[in-house]
């Protein structure tokens, strides 16, 4: 059974353990600290799409009792009727969309009045979504969003996919890659770790068959903080251009730190001095928790891919809404244009069916296509609904000229940092690299710092991190993860600042002193009576 137990990933782990946890037991609240779901959410934007839908369905209507409504088609007066729905609400909900009537139009990419008309047939979801890439009404807001939250000075152009949440993204990226021949089975990737568990384990799928070089990170000073960093040897191993791939989580998972200027800095010139060729996959979802964040694809845009998940920065990772963005120029379409001519005749009877001529379909059509097995590529895209809820979102941290969702989101998550950093003694790592929205804590080095060499030996002889992980949940009732299937080492574990009251995270620390001071004071008394 303990073998079983060790196998597990870390989530199917937690989710073992938790069945062994009395619900009856009052004693300590049950706290789970495993789960990266974040326990707030953007009420303003959501406030604002159900208005949006209350307006629309009145809209499809001829008479107030009719049961059945028409479509969204133009009609007179719906301006006045907009703007009167809206003076008679007084929530911020309704504020928000006031102003972005009244001020934000520049951000829609059309006249307001045709995008309420787009805006309010999406909301209804009565027509497939097309574009099936981008819905037209959606697509500028959510490349706004992506210039001011992510890639900074405006990047060259760039294509956007809206997609089911970050891991849809991967998962369609992935997918088209080999699809396309851009990776062969025996081809060689590289994944930058610690990273998200499943991104580990999807290289390792036997249809895909990649040779998996890891590259990774380590606890390093900078600026007298600690920070998790690759090292300019680590980093140098992608001048090999055998490797054909990258993917990175940047800021990362269960680390939190985002990647060192200087680290961008080598990337680029790994790129254009020895490996020109090397196409970078990055899931972006964490860099809306820095002030100051700089995604590969700002630095290296043309072989760049970027994944973003509107998740967990808006508390939304049930609606599954997010993106995809590829440089209108690409290193992508480029390998494409490369490709032997067999393999292009054999891409030809691929996507014939969907283009009078193949050859020309850019590579983030084809993985619209892709992702509906291309014979269905005519009811491809993100659900219109939701893209609605993507746009809103995206216009919400647009019209927040002081960014005060922002500034409240991150000090949340900085200050359940420091309560369970001062609960165990820790030092807080640097602030400007670090999103605080989990905490990976290197528990040998903790039990050596708070206890002693000897009693770390011991733990790390007699138990595993699996033991103690159940131990806490037996004894403390709290769920912790372990971090080994992130990549990083096996007495590592993620505690997510994310998902408990801010009040929680000093429990949290005491809990897990709580227990090793006990397992402390049963080992000194049992040296003692083997040295009496």
């Amino acid at each position: 059974m303990r073998a079983d137990i060790e196998s597990l990933n870390p989530f199917e782990l937690n989710v073992y353990l938790k069945k062994s946890v009395n619900d009856e037991d009052e004693s300590k609240e049950w706290l789970n600290a495993g789960r990266g779901n974040p326990n707030w959410t953007a009420s303003v934007p959501r406030a604002a799409y159900y208005l949006l839908g209350e307006f629309a369905t009145n809209e499809t209507l001829d008479q107030e009792d009719d049961i059945i409504g028409s479509k969204i088609k133009d009609k007179k007066g719906r301006v006045d009727r907009f703007q009167d729905f809206l003076d008679q609400k007084t929530s911020k909900g309704s504020s928000f969309l006031k102003d972005v009537w009244d001020n934000g139009e520049h951000l829609l990419g059309m006249k307001k009045e045709k995008w309420l008309t787009y805006i309010l047939d999406y909301m209804i979801g009565d027509n497939y979504p097309y574009p099936v890439r981008i819905l037209t009404a959606c697509e500028q807001p959510v490349k706004h969003y992506m210039h001011h939250e992510l890639f900074g000075a405006r990047p060259v152009p760039f294509d956007v996919f809206a997609v089911e949440g970050g891991t849809a993204g991967i998962v369609y990226l992935f997918e088209s890659l080999v699809n396309n021949h851009l990776l062969e089975p025996k081809d060689t990737i590289a994944l930058m770790i610690p990273t998200f568990a499943p991104y580990l384990e999807i290289p390792e799928l036997p249809e895909y068959g990649f040779e998996t070089e890891y590259i990774k990170s380590e606890l390093m000073e900078i600026d007298g903080k600690a920070s998790y960093q690759f090292s300019e040897a680590e980093l140098d191993r992608l001048r090999n251009d055998d490797i054909k791939a990258v993917f990175v989580v940047n800021p990362s998972n269960p680390t939190a730190n985002a990647i060192y200027d200087k680290t961008i800095e080598q990337l680029k010139d790994i790129v254009q001095r020895d490996n020109p060729n090397l196409m970078i996959l990055t899931d972006d979802v964490y860099g809306t928790f820095l002030d100051d964040f700089t995604s590969l694809f700002t630095s290296l845009p043309f072989n760049t891919a970027c994944i973003y998940s509107y998740s967990k920065y808006f508390g939304a990772t049930g609606w599954r809404v997010g993106t995809l963005a590829l440089s209108e120029e690409n290193i992508f379409d480029k390998r494409l244009s490369e490709l032997p001519q067999a393999k292009k005749e054999e891409l030809d009877k691929r996507y014939g069916p969907i283009s009078s001529s193949p050859r020309d379909l850019l590579f983030i059509d084809r993985l619209v296509a892709d992702s509906r097995s291309v014979a269905l590529n005519h009811v491809a895209g993100l659900s219109a609904p939701q893209q609605v809820m993507m746009t809103l979102f995206s216009l919400y941290s647009l019209v927040d000229k002081e960014d005060e969702y922002k500034k409240k989101v991150m000090e949340m998550c900085y200050e359940r940092q420091k309560l369970l950093y001062d609960a165990l003694d820790l030092t807080l790592p640097l602030k400007e690299l670090d999103t605080a929205y989990y905490s990976e804590i290197d528990f040998a080095l903790w039990l050596k710092d708070r206890y002693s060499t000897s009693f770390k030996t011991y733990i790390v002889e007699h138990h595993t991190m699996t033991d103690l992980i159940a131990k806490l949940v037996q004894e403390e009732r709290l769920m912790l993860l372990k971090a080994d299937a992130f990549g990083s080492s096996t007495w590592s574990v993620r505690v997510s600042l994310a998902n408990l009251d801010t009040e929680a995270y000093a429990e949290v620390g005491r809990r897990i002193v709580n227990m090793m001071d006990r397992m402390h004071g049963e080992w000194k008394e049992v040296r003692a009576a083997d040295n009496a």
